[in-house]
């Protein structure tokens, strides 16, 4: 078999990264990462890294036609829900113009795209949702992927979209925390924390999320997965599960539901997803939340 391309954008992202751990040093693969500034991988064996600002419609096209891969894991974009309310120009440029140079360039050379999106194109009424739920996004961030999707499948080009819901892991250098990381270390440090008990989710690991997205790229699958955990919580049970983990002080968590707390976003009540079309089709087969915050702690060491 003949060696594979592949380009990952946001290869600096936690995805991003957890991508780059699974898919560099394969025989087969050739992978190219590629990120806005320098690499910040803590490795450099197994891949060559090219500077590519995905808002950047000519350096797009130059570092892609340059390098021509068969495919594109598309994971670069701007994820902070609030930050996409107050900064809509900078949102819209990433997360959806950015798709546009993508799916122009990917048409003209014929070029397989996976790109990623999100449980937030829905409005959380009714999860754990599939594949055929109607999107009906509540904040900036949800519209912008939405719209990003709408691109895709109005394209050309082979592709797929994965869909993922709160991804958590850890990397070298961690532009932001996630829910086990922060419950643990509140707790260690005796801090009291309110969690929410009326979010509904289905938390992704990232080193699954990442073999979801190699599962659909390896065969080129086409169309819309729902690529996420298996377990359907609130951010309280998952802290809950969190603190019985590391024998933490349970007792300095406490119940509170949303309208406890002002965020500029509003966030789908009730989401997670419902993985039998990824189970049947990709053999995709996510760990439990226990079994994620071992890995998690694993890491941590």
């Amino acid at each position: 078999m003949s060696e594979k391309k592949i380009l990952i954008t946001g290869s600096n992202g936690l995805l991003g990264q957890k991508l780059v751990s699974l898919l560099a040093n394969q025989n087969d693969i050739h992978l190219i990462t590629t990120a806005r500034g320098k690499n910040r991988l803590p490795f450099t064996e197994g891949y060559e890294y090219q500077e590519m600002d995905i808002t950047n419609a000519e350096q797009v096209a130059e570092v892609i036609e340059q390098v021509k891969p068969n495919a594109i894991i598309h994971t670069a974009a701007m994820t902070n829900v609030d930050q996409c309310e107050f900064e809509k120009d900078l949102c819209w440029a990433m997360n959806v113009k950015a798709v546009e140079y993508l799916v122009e360039v990917c048409e003209k050379h014929d070029i397989y795209l996976c790109h990623l999106s999100t449980d937030f194109i829905f409005d959380g009424a009714a999860g754990p949702y599939s594949e055929e739920a109607q999107p009906s996004p509540v904040s900036y961030y949800g519209w912008t992927k939405y719209a990003a999707e709408e691109v895709v499948k109005r394209s050309k080009c082979r592709w797929s979209i994965a869909r993922t819901v709160l991804v958590y892991g850890i990397v070298s250098d961690m532009s932001r925390s996630n829910i086990i990381l922060w419950v643990k270390k509140s707790l260690e440090e005796g801090k009291n924390i309110k969690v929410v008990t009326d979010q509904f989710r289905t938390p992704t690991l990232a080193e699954d999320l990442a073999k979801g997205c190699w599962l659909m790229t390896n065969k080129e699958a086409e169309g819309i997965f729902h690529i996420s955990g298996k377990d359907f919580l609130t951010p309280y049970e998952m802290a809950i599960k969190t603190a019985d983990f590391f024998h933490l002080d349970k007792s300095l968590i406490s119940e509170a539901d949303s309208s406890n707390f002002t965020q500029p976003a509003k966030r789908p009540p009730r989401t997670g997803f419902i993985l039998d079309k990824a189970i049947a089709e990709l053999g995709y087969n996510p760990v439990s939340f226990e079994e994620g915050i071992a890995v998690v702690a694993e890491q941590t060491k």
